[in-house]
């Protein structure tokens, strides 16, 4: 567990350590998703203290969570952020305006359901044509709710090669329900996973679950150990997989196997183990390209700037194996690994988005025309694709791309802005203070609502590289859409 001390770590060499994927917010909860040749990768959203509105609870080391976040990837290098995808304003039913806790999106038949716990109140769906939305609420109500306790949370979906789906969620215990084919209604009863054999009953069965807050000398021959939340249910090679975060606190990610749906389940061990720099996890997994990866949180990003202990954590990925018997082996602290290997350059001769990095400690950025207030009562439906900026520049900060490849040999650059102030991009190699390839002026736009485009001529920018727009004599407010080389 981090200490209760004010520290900050050094920022470490991004070329050696596997850091957190996302830096302009404090994100939790990864659920990735592919469609096509994207990875999309949903989140949810723990507040800066800006964004908190209660002026009491600023500093506090709670939860702060009033909506959910959506990014993307084509090379699991350089991400760009889309922004909120929806809130707990879309439950009009929910009883309280925070806890929007983790979530999963699932695609069938072209539609994509999103299976959000409203802790208390059940497990709601949203319903939208695309995986940026927007979302709507089709049933007004809870999709599953045990009234008789508070463990309705962290649902995963799957559904399987018959088209039969299985939702799995649950904090201590995890249960498990049938849905059916349009996905937004339940069939049969309930199921609780017995821990002593792995076992799934109906809960209305008398001993169908036992408690789980036993010795952990007794748990020695239990055939699922070590559950706590976060279930992540998935498929592959014909085996079935339980991941979860295990025990508490600190928490590490497990998984059991079945050879069927619904069980009976056996642990596996650890995907990565207990260690006393993190607190809690949620595992999320998919294969893509050919290659299979884990996502699960940390503070790492919080430990930048405090050891003081907040509820702000960070995302971070890694890349895991199977052996022939489809177990996986055990994977390294996230710190501990070099950073996740790049499938494809990015091509900087198209459009890039500013919200399109690998790294921008620093920087914040918003949906254009979409104030976010904090607060659930001025935050907008789910408002489904939006142009998105950059802003909250100051000198010194940077945005890195990983892996450009400028070919030949580029001649121009221009990137389209609006300043009410002035701010100088230097345009830099391999690192923030490697070689200048060129300098771009932002000036004055008349509004941060009208855009312009800056360029400046290009020398010394071919192959591949590291790419760093690098920031100084920032004067006042000034906004970022994208940029394009040629």
């Amino acid at each position: 567990m981090a200490q209760q001390q004010d520290h900050k770590d050094p920022m470490p060499d991004l070329n050696k350590v596997n850091m957190p994927l996302f830096q302009t917010k404090y994100t939790a909860d990864p659920s990735p998703i592919v469609v096509g040749d994207t990875l999309f990768l949903f989140t949810s959203h723990d507040a800066s203290p800006e964004d908190i509105p209660d002026e009491n609870e600023k500093n506090s080391a709670g939860f702060f969570m009033y909506d959910w976040l959506l990014w993307s990837t084509t090379d699991m290098a350089n991400w760009t952020e889309h922004g909120a995808v929806c809130s707990l304003k879309e439950f009009e039913w929910r009883s309280r305006d925070n806890g929007a806790w983790a979530i999963q999106t699932v695609e069938r038949n072209g539609k994509y359901y999103l299976y959000a716990p409203l802790h208390g109140h059940g497990i709601g769906v949203l319903v939208a044509d695309s995986p940026y939305g927007p979302f709507k609420d089709p049933l007004g109500k809870p999709l599953v709710w045990q009234k008789e306790h508070w463990d309705d949370i962290d649902p995963s979906v799957f559904v399987d090669d018959d088209g039969q789906a299985y939702m799995y969620w649950g904090n201590p215990h995890v249960y498990c329900i049938k849905l059916n084919e349009d996905m937004i209604s339940t069939s049969g009863d309930i199921f609780v996973l017995n821990p002593a054999d792995g076992v799934m009953r109906p809960v209305k069965e008398e001993g169908a679950k036992i408690n789980l807050r036993i010795p952990g000398s007794q748990k020695a021959n239990w055939k699922v150990k070590n559950y706590q939340e976060g279930p992540w249910f998935y498929k592959r090679n014909g085996k079935y997989y339980l991941a979860y975060a295990t025990t508490c606190c600190p928490e590490a990610l497990g998984y059991a196997m079945s050879d069927k749906p619904m069980g009976p389940w056996e642990w596996k061990g650890y995907i990565m183990r207990p260690t006393e720099r993190d607190r809690g996890n949620h595992p999320g997994i998919c294969d893509y390209k050919g290659r299979s990866y884990i996502f699960g949180q940390d503070y790492d990003l919080m430990h930048l700037d405090s050891y003081i202990h907040h509820e702000r954590r960070s995302v971070s990925a890694s890349e895991i194996n199977y052996l022939v018997d489809g177990t996986i082996p055990e994977i390294p602290y996230w710190l501990d690994e070099k950073p996740m290997q790049q499938l494809h350059w990015l091509n900087p001769y198209q459009r890039v988005e500013a919200e399109t990095m690998a790294w921008g400690k620093g920087l914040k950025s918003a949906k254009m025309g979409i104030p976010n207030t904090g607060v659930i009562k001025d935050m907008p439906a789910s408002t489904g694709k939006r142009n998105m900026y950059i802003y909250d520049i100051d000198n010194g900060e940077y945005i890195r791309l990983r892996g450009v490849d400028f070919g030949a040999g580029a001649k121009q650059f221009s990137i389209a802005a609006s300043a009410t102030g002035s701010c100088t991009v230097t345009l830099r190699l391999d690192s923030e203070n490697g070689p200048v390839i060129g300098t771009v002026k932002i000036g004055v736009t008349g509004s941060l609502d009208t855009y312009k485009s800056f360029a400046t001529k290009i020398k010394g920018a071919n192959s591949v590289h590291d790419f760093y727009l690098c920031f100084g004599d920032v004067n006042g407010e000034v906004h970022l859409d994208y940029w394009i080389f040629k």
